[in-house]
């Protein structure tokens, strides 16, 4: 079977079944040489020739968002541009964020209309905007688990490394949840590639609170993310300190950026962000 995804270049050859379940007791028992589908965007940029089935997520017609008093409901499902573009609460002031961690893709807006949002967390990548985003906002994964039950995981600490995270097989991350208390912070974003429209090479949040907690989000520069949390704003001595105690010698370094730069980019962008939240500027 030959299988073609509009915007993408290569064919699954060896894809001899395709399931569309419409609700999640239609999704078939995992079986060795599955994968399930949902923007496809990664699945199809390369010959995946130890896949025989794939199971298509889309079609269980899952509401992309849902806003309530708890917080946002984030489908696994959701584009980059459905939650990009979405209407927030006034309550919750974290819009141009959201933006920012949707443009910090390498993607054009064809590749963003079809990539999901569970699809970039599941991916694991340092890089991942949606990894940035959620882990900076509290996020927490609802995810089914193969026997009919279901299991939450905070993303912080689903994402283990490089590509690498705690999803088991026959595992599917359903939805992303944004607790409400952490859409009413105050946020701060720098990002920065080696080229133009290049990966990140660092992409790191602030976010503070009413009560002037500090959160600091560093992704991209390292192979998983990392939180630093203070009670009030660091001065640069602690903050660097906090830093460098955590990740020292686990910065990430490929062709889109060695470690000691990610390393001087990540510091300087943390004494940036403090500054900014500290000086009221959004």
């Amino acid at each position: 079977m030959w299988l073609r995804a509009a915007g993408h270049t290569m064919d699954l050859n060896t894809i001899a079944e395709i399931v569309r379940p419409t609700e999640r007791r239609e999704i078939p028992a995992w079986r060795a040489g599955d994968a399930f589908l949902a923007g496809g965007t990664w699945l199809f940029s390369e010959p995946q020739n130890r896949l025989t089935r794939l199971i298509d997520l889309s079609t269980l017609g899952r509401p992309p968002l849902r806003a309530t008093d708890a917080g946002l409901e984030i489908a696994a499902t959701c584009t980059i541009t459905q939650l990009e573009n979405m209407s927030m609460p006034a309550l919750w002031p974290v819009k141009p964020l959201i933006e920012q961690c949707c443009n910090a893709f390498l993607a054009s807006f064809k590749i963003k209309n079809v990539a999901t949002v569970g699809g970039n967390i599941v991916m694991s990548l340092p890089a991942g905007p949606m990894i940035s985003l959620c882990v900076a906002l509290g996020g927490e994964l609802i995810i089914w688990t193969p026997d009919g039950g279901t299991r939450r995981a905070l993303v912080i600490g689903f994402i283990t490394g490089n590509n690498r995270n705690t999803l088991g097989p026959g595992e599917i991350v359903d939805t992303i949840h944004l607790p409400a208390a952490a859409l009413t912070r105050r946020t701060a974003f720098r990002q920065i590639s080696l080229t133009n429209f290049g990966r990140s090479g660092a992409l790191i949040i602030g976010t503070l609170d009413a009560a002037g907690a500090f959160a600091l989000t560093v992704t991209a520069s390292t192979p998983k993310p990392y939180q630093f949390r203070f009670d009030a704003l660091p001065g640069a001595d602690e903050l660097t300190a906090r830093i460098d105690g955590e990740v020292a010698g686990k910065w990430f370094g490929d062709i889109h950026g060695l470690p000691a730069w990610r390393r001087d980019m990540t510091l300087h962008f943390a004494r940036e962000i403090v500054a900014e939240l500290g000086g009221g500027a959004r």
